[in-house]
């Protein structure tokens, strides 16, 4: 094989192999289609639902549903390309085995090392957020615990140091009071740092434990938000809809971050594909199936939130608890806690499935040490590529905050689907691999994007100019920091017009295409602050990759 950088790897190498061909003891097949899509669902109604929903309606009113219906989208074009790579690939590996088949070793190096971002540092957030509503819980049973125990200290920091503190907060009473070690204070989220720990352990015994836990957590949260739904129902003023975009569209987008973090998650489910009874026919349904449940159920939410109080009004880190006690309705309060706390255990739960399980197969391919593929004897688990997991998302939570790990996380997870789908476009626009010995049960619908794409974006220009005149004028003005807003939005209708370009010449499938613009469309809405962040991340992977992936790889040896 080559012993370039671009090296692939054959889907028949993969399915024959099931990794590297060596004897890895197996792990356990005991997932069904229903337990998939309960997986999808425990993954995507979380943190979304109980904590970054508030944030999104505040810089959007209620016109935020627009942006979820766009994430459903693009989510949605997604994970029908998802759905065909894991029917082609039924494997462990997510979007690094895809990006392996259709892109070669580098680009799927990157992914590895990018979805580590949507996996272990996305947890850190949900950690955070759980241990918020733990607290208020506890509260309720009048348990109260130390300020200090109860924070993370970057937060407390940046408010006891801020130059006008609110002395009643919770960031100035944890600062004051934390006891000291030394010259350090000791502030730290001791139940976010606790669910990792309990999360962690359930995860090292096996997917069975898991399945059962999350099955039944699912289904107590589902019956909790309905409760929330239609008792919201009865307490919406249609005028607080208006005005339907207070900060305009920009505001809207402004809240890409919380509404996209809101879905991902549905592709954790093809990380569990060794897992799977059939995962050629339930693979695309399980993330199919939740992610539709899931965007009905966002959708329906946000518009309760905004009609129940202002928008202004739900900048908050509990914006459902936060609603109820507005409205006097105190005993929602408890109910929404507990919803609260299952929902996010169960996040926690999926994310840290699908971690160990992409390292695992990393490791089989010699670009991660050959520990990390490792399965216990006993639960039939990446038991230490598990351990790993808990440590990357446990000992941030020492030191790292909320704001940082949110958009972290889904600039990440965007980049991933980005080389999703175009993975997909590559595969279809080549003739099938005369080796590969099964075509799987599941495809995505062709439809020839040759005129289509480019008419679409026509069409799209000439609206956007119509309802907008002032609108590609502005586009073009960097002055007062405005560059920083439009050179993404203008690098997009450059890969567009690319993409047109291309989709009229190689007959492109039209499916991937739109899942692939709309992601690229969420990523202008990113700041610049997350780009720099990012390629950080990205330079500090290729390093890596360079120093040990390249020289370990097993097809660079073959």
């Amino acid at each position: 094989m080559s012993s370039n950088i671009f090296r692939k790897k054959s889907i028949s190498t993969i399915l024959k192999q099931g990794g590297d061909g060596e004897d890895h003891g197996g792990l356990s097949k005991v997932l069904n289609v229903r337990d998939l899509t309960f997986f999808g669902i425990a993954a995507v109604i979380g943190g979304g639902t109980f904590s970054a929903i508030g944030n999104a309606c505040f810089e959007g009113g209620p016109g935020v549903v627009l942006l979820y219906i766009i994430c459903a989208i693009a989510c949605g074009f997604t994970a029908l390309c998802y759905a065909e790579f894991a029917s082609r690939v039924p494997v462990s590996g997510s979007a690094y085995t895809y990006a392996y088949v259709s892109f070669g070793e580098l680009f799927a190096w990157i992914i590895g090392w990018a979805l580590i971002m949507e996996y272990s540092i996305g947890n850190i957030y949900i950690a955070f957020s759980w241990s918020g509503y733990f607290t208020n819980l506890l509260g309720t049973f009048g348990i109260h615990l130390p300020e200090w125990m109860t924070i993370n200290y970057h937060e407390a920091h940046t408010v006891f140091t801020s130059q006008n503190p609110d002395i009643n907060s919770e960031g100035y009473k944890a600062w004051s009071t934390a006891p000291m070690i030394g010259n350090l204070k000791l502030v730290f989220d001791l139940p976010a740092f606790l669910i990792n720990i309990i999360i962690t352990y359930l995860v090292y015994r096996g997917a069975k434990e898991s399945k059962n836990l999350s099955n039944a957590m699912v289904v107590i949260k589902l019956a909790i938000i309905a409760l929330v739904i239609i008792v919201g129902c009865f307490y919406v003023d249609i005028d607080n809809w208006t005005p339907f975009m207070p900060n305009g569209f920009g505001g809207v987008m402004a809240g890409v971050s919380a509404v996209f973090y809101a879905y991902i998650g549905f592709d954790a489910v093809s990380t569990l594909a060794e897992e799977c009874k059939d995962p050629q026919k339930d693979l695309p349904k399980g993330m199919i199936y939740s992610l539709i449940i899931c965007t009905v159920i966002y959708i329906i939410m946000a518009l309760v939130l905004t009609g129940m109080v202002s928008y202004t009004l739900l900048g908050v880190s509990d914006p459902l608890a936060e609603i109820f006690a507005i409205k006097g309705v105190k005993w929602m309060l408890f109910i929404v806690s507990i919803a609260a706390v299952v929902a996010m255990t169960s996040v926690l739960l999926v994310f840290q499935m699908g971690q160990p399980r992409i390292w695992m197969t990393m490791s089989r391919d010699g670009l991660m040490p050959k520990k990390f593929s490792e399965i216990h004897p006993k639960y039939k688990t990446p038991s230490f590529a598990t351990i790993i997991t808990g440590l990357v998302v446990g000992l941030p939570i020492f030191f790292t905050d909320e704001k940082l790990v949110l958009d972290f996380t889904s600039i990440g997870t965007l980049f991933a689907f980005v080389l999703v789908c175009g993975g997909v476009l590559v595969l279809t626009s080549k003739k099938e691999e005369s080796d590969e010995p099964t075509r799987g049960k599941f495809r995505v619908p062709y439809i020839n994007a040759k005129f289509i794409l480019p008419g679409l974006y026509i069409l799209s220009l000439l609206l956007i100019n119509y309802l907008f005149p002032d609108y590609f004028k502005n586009l073009f003005d960097f002055s007062d920091g405005k560059i920083e807003t439009n050179l993404p939005l203008i690098i997009f209708y450059v890969a567009c017009i690319v993409l047109s370009i291309l989709a009229f010449i190689k007959n492109y499938s039209l499916i991937p295409l739109l899942g692939l613009v709309s992601c690229l469309y969420l990523l202008t809405g990113m700041t610049a602050s997350n780009w720099a962040w990012f390629f950080c991340w990205l330079l500090i992977g290729l390093v890596i990759y360079f120093l040990y992936g390249y020289k370990n790889s097993k097809l660079g040896k073959a």
